[in-house]
């Protein structure tokens, strides 16, 4: 089973620590973490049902570049992370 690790900024409307989920891909993994942590999706994921421009993902160490890919595939030893993505200039 795949594990969601979510940055502390997160933990008011999150799980505390990794969440284990069974999904075969990233969107997957994010749903059945929704339906442990409801709150948590309007951070993540825009109205639109994709990733926020604010937010990078990891799977097993390589960032997701493209944020619409929600149908990449996850291992079951998958580990996602989930953070805010810095910007500036």
């Amino acid at each position: 089973m795949p594990t969601i690790h979510v940055t502390s900024h997160l933990r008011q409307v999150a799980p505390t620590g990794p969440t284990r989920v069974e999904a075969g891909t990233l969107g997957a993994a994010l749903d059945a973490y929704f339906a442990t942590a409801p709150r948590v999706r309007s951070y993540i994921l825009d109205d639109q049902g994709r990733l926020r421009h604010h937010v990078a993902v990891f799977i097993d160490g390589e960032l997701l570049v493209d944020k619409k890919d929600l149908g990449r595939r996850v291992a079951p030893s998958s580990e996602i992370y989930v953070m805010q993505a810095l910007s500036g200039g």
